[in-house]
């Protein structure tokens, strides 16, 4: 038996000795990657803690609790390794690259490409930011997540975002609002740096193109207030932070498996379901009460039919969903709501000419 295969076994012996403590074992099997056990559970208290024993184990086994004609069936299998095609990732970011440079050399007179990348990059380190701020904390975790994909897509922007994908369990409500929070709070600081120097460029718009005229979220007009640009156009650099505003709030919903859902999930556990459920409504009704007084399209219809879709798919589970949150982290969710607060307007594009 060599040193790997020596560590397995002693892993799996430990999670034996784990299984025994919150389980009676009344037959086991040797499985060619694993071991299975039938179980009947001792206590609730001790699965909840079995449960957060878990933690431990989620990087390198895949733990599955099943029933089988009637018998609690608890396995634990070695996790397969599988490869990450960040070649994929590569291509995506070079193809939004290309998309975003093309858009932001689209704002400059003479489709001056050096303006584009520019633009490109801000925009990038902006959505990027946010992606990298969720694959952080759940690397920090011993989660596996993929590296961001980027989608360029011909929007106002050249892109649809970025998103990562998350694989297995999320271990309690810590790393699920660490996780949740994160993206946000790391994307609203890249926002506020590329906006703030963005209005410190000058900008002039191409002659006789069309413009579009944004509804500022108080964040941005702050940030504005501070610098004091010099024209009422702003340079596509500081849009790009205008978008990672918009994106943050937006993201912040908390509604499913945005990351308001997330967070607002872990501060509150399965109570949020109802928020997720009700928001939708809210951003829909609200949005209509807008329209109705100022007679302008609002995009909280929009985002309440998205929101909509969202909120079909419950929330999953955290292996230990019984301890609560701290102090401090309660506090950085209330003040992710907030930022998402001021990072919104309810009509973000006011006018195409």
């Amino acid at each position: 038996m060599d040193k790997a295969q020596m560590g397995n076994q002693n892993e799996l012996e430990e999670f034996k000795k784990l299984v025994e403590e919150a389980f009676d074992i009344y037959d086991e099997e040797t499985l060619a990657d694993g071991i299975r056990f039938y179980v009947n559970p001792k206590s609730r208290e001790d699965v909840e803690r079995f449960k957060e024993s878990l933690i431990h184990f989620i990087p390198k086994y895949h733990v599955e609790v099943n029933y089988r004609y009637g018998e609690m069936v608890l396995e634990i299998k070695k996790a397969k390794e599988e490869k990450e095609r960040k070649w994929i990732n590569l291509v995506l970011l070079i193809a939004t690259i290309v998309s975003t440079t093309f858009v932001g050399a689209s704002f400059t007179p003479n489709f001056n490409l050096v303006e584009g990348i520019k633009f490109s990059l801000a925009i990038i380190f902006v959505l990027g930011s946010h992606e990298m701020g969720h694959y952080l904390a759940a690397r920090s975790w011993g989660m596996k997540t993929t590296l961001p994909y980027f989608i360029p897509f011909p929007t106002i922007v050249g892109t649809l975002g970025a998103v990562i994908k998350h694989k297995g369990p999320i271990p309690n409500r810590n790393a699920l609002f660490d996780v949740g929070v994160s993206g946000p709070i790391v994307g609203v600081v890249a926002s506020v740096i590329i906006t703030a120097f963005g209005l410190t460029l000058p900008y002039q718009p191409v002659e006789g193109g069309s413009y579009i005229e944004l509804g500022t979220p108080p964040l941005f007009d702050f940030i504005s207030s501070l610098i004091k640009p010099s024209t009422e156009f702003i340079h596509p650099i500081a849009f790009a932070g205008w978008v990672g505003m918009l994106v943050t709030f937006f993201n912040l919903l908390p509604v499913g498996q945005l990351d308001g859902g997330h967070v607002l999930r872990a501060m509150i556990g399965e109570k949020a379901d109802y928020v997720s459920k009700f928001m939708p409504i809210i951003l829909i009704f609200g949005g209509w009460i807008y329209s109705f007084f100022t007679r302008e399209d609002s995009i909280l219809i929009f985002w309440g039919i998205i929101a909509l879709i969202f909120s079909l798919q419950k929330h999953p589970q955290p292996l230990n969903d019984k301890l609560p949150l701290d102090r401090k982290r309660m506090a950085t969710g209330i003040f992710a709501f907030i930022i998402a607060i001021l990072c919104f307007n309810p009509l973000p594009i006011r006018q195409l000419g």
